[in-house]
């Protein structure tokens, strides 16, 4: 009786307390990166601040995996995937998870000074954005549950979607942070962008299943991308924002942000192609067996 109580919470089942394959698949990827973060602290080259690459990892996977929440509404319009959409509290209660490992490891910097680490927090502009966004965090993680759903009611989503705000606030975080090299916090933020894009784009009522569509999605977020990481080199680095952009046009070197962004946008443009596909081939099938 006990087990199959438990069963009905457990992240790898679904609402009737049945094994989910899904379900099971996201949960042990999400446990990967932790795992990975602490075997290289205990088993991995010694550093002289042993702290400082568990830190960076786990705030970055804190963001890789808060933008994986915001791309669950996107995939299933995209892909007609409406079991995607069960995973999304999973998700977003791991960001919260990898957000708070990565104050703990910021305070075990600091020998566990909290009187220290909150001065810190309170004088440093990067720490106080960061620690604005896991406050934000830790709400939306209280509020996740079934039973705060129904207390708030229709508040549940005007609150919850204060996640925009929160991103936008770990991006920054993010961004400065990085100092000078800012490759990956500028890729997230132009993926980012691009799930904003497939926002604006739905609530315009234009389908997310029309390949045309999604190839101006891909190529608004790619422009997006290169303009925030123009911005941030041109306001807040002596870094020359124009040979930056102009690196976005020679893929002899390296392939920049922007251009992932449109690689990612233009591959999600397979989606109706394929689901086209697979429509032919079920009638062809069908017409064969009458």
């Amino acid at each position: 009786m006990v087990l199959s109580s438990f069963a009905q919470y457990a992240p790898w089942t679904d609402r009737r307390g049945k094994l989910s394959g899904l379900r099971l698949g996201v949960f042990l990827l999400l446990l990967l990166p932790v795992c990975r973060i602490f075997y290289d602290l205990a088993f991995g080259p010694v550093f002289p601040e042993p702290y400082e690459q568990a830190l960076h990892e786990s705030g970055t996977w804190a963001v890789r995996f808060l933008l994986l929440t915001l791309a669950v509404t996107p995939v299933r319009r995209i892909f007609s995937w409406n079991r995607v959409a069960g995973v999304r509290r999973m998700i977003g209660v791991s960001v919260l998870f990898y957000a708070l490992l990565h104050l703990g490891f910021y305070a075990a910097s600091e020998s566990w000074n909290i009187v220290k680490v909150a001065s810190e927090v309170v004088l440093r502009f990067y720490l106080t954005i960061g620690f604005t966004a896991l406050a934000g965090l830790a709400v939306l993680g209280a509020t996740s549950f079934d039973g705060a759903v129904r207390r708030l009611g229709r508040n549940w989503q005007r609150l919850h979607s204060l996640v925009y705000a929160i991103a936008i606030l770990g991006l920054f975080h993010f961004f400065l942070q990085s100092k000078s090299d800012v490759t990956e916090a500028t890729l997230m933020a132009g993926l980012f962008a691009l799930l904003m894009v497939y926002r604006v784009m739905a609530k315009a009522g234009l389908p997310l299943s029309n390949v045309f569509v999604l190839a101006t999605c891909a190529a608004l977020g790619a422009i997006g991308t290169a303009a925030i990481e123009y911005a941030w080199y041109a306001l807040a680095t002596g870094i020359p924002a124009d040979r930056v952009f102009l690196a976005n046009f020679d893929l002899s070197t390296s392939i920049r942000p922007a251009v992932w962004v449109a690689i990612t946008g233009l591959c999600a443009c397979g989606a109706p192609v394929l689901q086209w596909i697979g429509e032919q081939a079920g009638g062809k099938l069908r017409l064969r067996r009458a």
